[in-house]
């Protein structure tokens, strides 16, 4: 999950695993697999770190949960 600001600066938890891509035109716009398309404040290269970081801490947590549970 990732915040993002929708333009009219109210915060949104949007599942990432859902965005389908981003784009710039000039505001960011975040198509999700869904069909539903979400403008935000952040630049395209914004959403990508967020989703970068979330998908690095869901990893890094699911190594320590098999670490934990190995014999």
């Amino acid at each position: 999950m990732i915040r993002v600001t929708r333009l009219n600066d109210r915060s949104l938890i949007l599942n990432a695993d859902l965005i389908e891509f981003v784009e710039s035109t000039p505001d960011t716009i975040i198509s999700l697999t869904t069909g539903r398309k979400i403008l935000v404040k952040e630049t395209p290269d914004e959403i990508v770190a967020r989703v970068l970081e979330f998908k690095r801490l869901s990893y890094q947590t699911l190594s320590v949960i098999r670490a934990e549970n190995r014999p």
